[in-house]
């Protein structure tokens, strides 16, 4: 028995011409392991937009009801000819009750409850999703539970990460971000000395109050020695970036050389043998990734994902990552918003234009159900 209900599309033709709609859909039973989750709640996460509307132009947009045509510019077009022609689903993660099941018992034990998941179409109104990657919420909300796993999955991931290459602390730009507020939580929990980049004014006040020790404005003048100082303090040349083009990495690296190099007794013509790591993990600015010959060869760039990561880290880690999670979804890896959508709602100009600028603490949650 199939079952019926909307869902959220995006194609990409050949000419860049982008549709963005609201369609109907067929939602097939469940087999095996599978769930069928009728969503309540899902976020419009930064890894959602790449995929929804990109770069395009959304400003001068066709809008109709539940829908969006829109104009992909080049490169980006060119860029993503593997999905030319292509009628994709969206929607990370979200929020529901499981309503069908397959025939495995892990399925069936999922049977009536509401669960936060993975499935890729979570923009919908119903999904169908893997019941290893359910997780039951018990009396926690679908709203409260919609944003179990990507942004609390990827602030763990980055701890673990520099657990396990045994880095002293940790460096984060555009640290205001919701993910960047449960990052700073997870440190002060697990005693990870962290630095923290900001834009502005307030979002240093906003982490002061959550208590972070090392916070960083590149707005002020003298930010590059706030930011050698705060890694001289803390010992943090490892780091991530979701910003990914400009020259914040750059920055980031030759605050780190320079912290190095005061501390070498002797010259060298290679500059310091500090190691330095910076992981780009998003693309909020979409131009070049800017490097300049300023400290020395000791450096690694390089990017970071959530599923190659959990993929590598083994059932043991993300078991216990996982009950972490859902041990504290209401206070360490809370998440808040700013505006809630209908699927319809989701499409119109208003809502789209503001949600794809990604701003820090404007952060959407959609109602598949109105």
């Amino acid at each position: 028995m199939t079952t019926t209900g909307k869902q959220i599309f995006t194609t990409l033709e050949s000419d860049g011409t982008l549709t963005v709609e609201v369609a109907e859909s067929q939602f097939p039973e469940p087999k095996g392991n599978q769930v069928l989750v009728r969503m309540e709640a899902a976020p419009i996460n930064p890894s959602d937009l790449a995929l929804l509307v990109g770069p395009a132009d959304l400003e001068n947009a066709d809008y109709s009801p539940g829908k969006i045509v829109a104009n992909m510019p080049e490169p980006f077009a060119s860029g993503a000819k593997g999905r030319h022609g292509q009628r994709l689903p969206v929607g990370n993660e979200g929020a529901g009750e499981v309503i069908a099941t397959g025939d495995s018992d892990m399925a069936k034990a999922l049977m009536g409850k509401r669960v936060a998941c993975v499935p890729g179409t979570a923009f919908s109104e119903y999904s169908i999703a893997e019941a290893t990657m359910c997780l039951p919420l018990g009396d926690i909300s679908s709203k409260d539970g919609a944003s179990a796993f990507v942004n609390p999955m990827t602030a763990l991931g980055f701890v673990e990460t520099a657990k396990a290459e045994g880095a002293k602390a940790i460096l984060h730009t555009a640290a205001a971000s919701n993910l960047g507020q449960m990052l700073i939580r997870i440190c002060q929990e697990d005693g990870m000395p962290l630095v923290n980049i900001v834009r502005r004014k307030e979002q240093v006040h906003l982490l002061q109050e959550m208590g972070a020790e090392h916070i960083v404005n590149s707005s002020d003048d003298d930010f590059m020695k706030q930011l050698r100082e705060s890694i001289d303090a803390t010992d943090a040349y490892f780091g991530f970036d979701p910003i990914g083009g400009g020259q914040m990495v750059d920055s980031c690296f030759k605050a780190m050389e320079q912290v190095a190099v005061s501390k070498m007794t002797e010259f060298s013509r290679y500059g310091s043998n500090q190691a330095k790591k910076m992981h780009i993990y998003g693309r909020l600015d979409l131009g070049p990734t800017i490097l300049t010959p300023s400290y020395g060869f000791g450096f690694t760039l390089t990017g970071w994902l959530l599923t190659p990561f959990l993929q590598n880290a083994g059932m043991e880690t993300v078991t216990r990552m996982r009950k972490r999670v859902l041990d504290n979804l209401t206070t360490t890896f809370r998440s808040g918003y700013t505006e809630e959508v209908t699927l319809e709602g989701m499409l119109e100009k208003d809502a789209v234009t503001q949600y794809a600028k990604m701003r820090t603490g404007e952060k959407y949650l959609v109602t598949p159900q109105g």
